[in-house]
């Protein structure tokens, strides 16, 4: 017998004779490592993308422990969007066919409040939605988790990246100590580290891909004569290579505006990052570049030592640095989470800067022939999605949750179309899809946030 077939689990007959007559014969990789640890009680955390088959990995596991007989909400599980909610609801109730009177409720905002509260009154055993909608109930007590033995925190990153840290606190802090957890994600920012630090207990890693074979960054060096050279140098790597999200590392200050001008020129999204802008300026730099509404930010060493992005598609040098160390933590900061990254440097062809940085890297540096002319001839690469700034923030209570349910409501965009959220103090940028711009304004423009209208705008087009 295959070590892969659902057969060889300590599960209910009747959740596998069920899963044969969905045709599930044997594990995918992800389920063949983590259901196991899950029907044995432990954490998890595991890495795994949509369409993996994480969704009946931990749907087995919750259903394999439910007591129908039992009052109370028994499982939890939290996911981004209203969509992947939708999804893993539709999946459990399918693993549960066999299982007779097995309630299953989806709770998200952009959906009525009160038939909410009607079905929770009904009871349900099991609970899918998004952390906001979660986070409502519990504050308003027409929901409680004091019975929950199994929560998961599916597509935990995206939840991260669209700033529902708070709320999923909030939402953990109900639940008891003794649960098990379950985490899934298709990548490991430190954020992820640091929750399941708090939230787990002695969680085992599940990765299906190795993502260290590659995570290699190629590097790659070319030799430049003059600042004008250096410039379509630069334009004539972003034209060929055509990164989603790039940073451009210069050595001064006033270099980071002139070349992010002359990009900006040339039709390129770029914004110079350095140690002159003021904060508010800082700050929505920051999110345009995280959110991908902008794809290459211009930068001095000093002002990205607060850059946290964890899929940069590449560095560019725009000359050497002054110190070795520094180009190694320059280009550290592609090629993580498990995808490919790409170094680029310009240099004049100084010997000893080539010599020195090569016995540093215990490599020879070879520069390489620049992409021909005529590649300046492309298309210049566009950002997917668009920013848009929210007049209140955290001072006002608004929260993640009551910005996605206002966008993804009645008549409005999809979970999808929706990028990472950022709450400051007194405002909020949310990016979207640039095909959902026109749709968004004017639901977040002639719709409520915590009862109140804010102001709404586009930011950088």
């Amino acid at each position: 017998m295959s070590q892969t077939a659902f057969s060889t689990l300590d599960m209910h007959a009747d959740l596998l004779t069920n899963l044969i007559s969905l045709g599930y014969a044997s594990m995918t990789p992800i389920q063949a490592q983590s259901l196991p640890l899950i029907l044995d009680g432990k954490d998890v955390i595991a890495q795994g993308k949509t369409g993996s088959g994480k969704t009946a990995a931990f749907g087995l596991g919750l259903l394999q422990k439910l007591d129908v007989k039992a009052h109370g909400v028994q499982s939890l599980v939290l996911c981004p969007t209203r969509e992947l909610a939708d999804q893993v609801t539709k999946e459990i109730r399918r693993l549960a066919r066999s299982l007779p009177n097995i309630k299953v409720l989806t709770l998200c905002g952009g959906m009525p409040f009160g038939p909410q509260v009607g079905s929770l009154e009904y009871g349900a055993h099991i609970v899918v939605g998004t952390p906001g909608r979660i986070e409502d109930h519990l504050s308003r007590g027409t929901m409680k988790l004091n019975h929950v033995n199994t929560l998961v925190l599916d597509e935990a990153d995206r939840m991260l990246d669209m700033g529902f840290q708070a709320s999923l606190d909030a939402i953990v802090d109900q639940i008891p100590k003794w649960r098990q957890t379950l985490l899934f994600s298709a990548t490991f920012p430190d954020q992820i580290k640091s929750i399941s630090k708090r939230i787990m207990i002695k969680p085992v890693i599940v990765q299906v891909e190795s993502t260290h074979d590659s995570s290699t960054i190629s590097q790659h060096f070319y030799q430049v004569n003059d600042q004008k050279q250096c410039m379509t140098a630069l334009r004539l790597l972003l034209l060929e290579q055509r990164p989603e999200s790039t940073v451009v590392f210069c050595n001064t200050k006033r270099e980071t505006q002139d070349i992010a001008d002359e990009l900006v020129s040339h039709g390129f999204s770029a914004l110079a990052l350095n140690g002159d802008l003021e904060q508010w300026d800082r700050d929505q730099t920051m999110v345009r570049f995280a959110n991908k509404s902008v794809s290459i930010l211009v930068a001095t060493d000093v002002a990205a030592r607060g850059l946290d992005i964890d899929a940069l598609d590449a560095v560019i040098n725009f000359q050497f640095p002054h110190e070795p160390e520094t180009y190694v933590h320059r280009i550290g900061r592609t090629g993580r989470a498990g995808s490919k990254g790409a170094a680029f440097t310009l240099h004049n062809g100084n010997e000893y800067k080539l010599a020195l940085f090569g016995d540093y890297l215990s490599t020879k540096i070879e520069s390489e022939p620049l992409p021909p002319q005529s590649v300046l001839d492309k298309p210049v690469f566009k950002s997917s999605m668009a920013t848009l700034q929210i007049g209140g923030g955290k001072k006002q209570k608004v929260r993640p949750g009551d910005i996605l349910g206002a966008l993804t409501g009645e008549g409005g965009i999809t979970g999808k179309q929706v990028g990472k959220i950022h709450i400051l103090d007194n405002w909020a940028y949310v990016a979207v899809s640039r095909d959902a711009v026109k749709i968004a304004l004017k639901k977040l423009g002639e719709g409520t946030l915590k009862g109140r209208t804010f102001r709404v705008r586009l930011i950088g087009g």
